[in-house]
């Protein structure tokens, strides 16, 4: 036999040979196509990490003095916010009232069930109306 042969022969009877093989499956990892949904939070992380990207529009940290300026201003508006309150809602309650700061009027008025405040933007005019329920107790 010849060389050509005989590699034929070989090559027919490896190939007649039984092949065992298992089917392929694919499980995707994402939850967003199937997968587990344990994974979310650690995809976002991984995605969140890799980000970088940042928002134009989102306000930079600023030097300590910028910092400093905000945090004393948040203060003195919670300090007037809770002076507010206290005149509309403390123990001796006025029926109405006008409060400017910054740019702002607040105005208030008290009904028999209910107090009405109106926030305004003193440059250009925008109003917002709040209307608070006022719970009386009956002993």
């Amino acid at each position: 036999m010849s060389a050509f042969r005989v590699a034929v022969c070989a090559a027919l009877m490896v190939s007649a040979a039984p092949v065992a093989a298992q089917d392929l499956v694919h499980r995707p990892i994402s939850p967003t196509f199937g997968g587990n949904p344990f994974n979310s939070n650690h995809i976002l992380g991984t995605a969140n990490a890799q980000n970088d990207t940042r928002d134009p529009r989102a306000e930079s940290t600023g030097t300590e003095a910028d910092i400093f300026a905000r945090q004393l201003q948040s203060r003195l508006l919670s300090a007037l916010s809770s002076q507010v309150v206290d005149a509309i809602f403390g123990d001796n309650p006025q029926e109405q009232g006008v409060i400017s700061f910054g740019g702002q009027t607040i105005e208030f008025f008290r009904s028999l069930d209910e107090v009405t405040l109106i926030i305004r933007n003193d440059e250009t005019g925008e109003e917002t109306r709040i209307v608070v329920p006022l719970f009386v107790d009956v002993n």
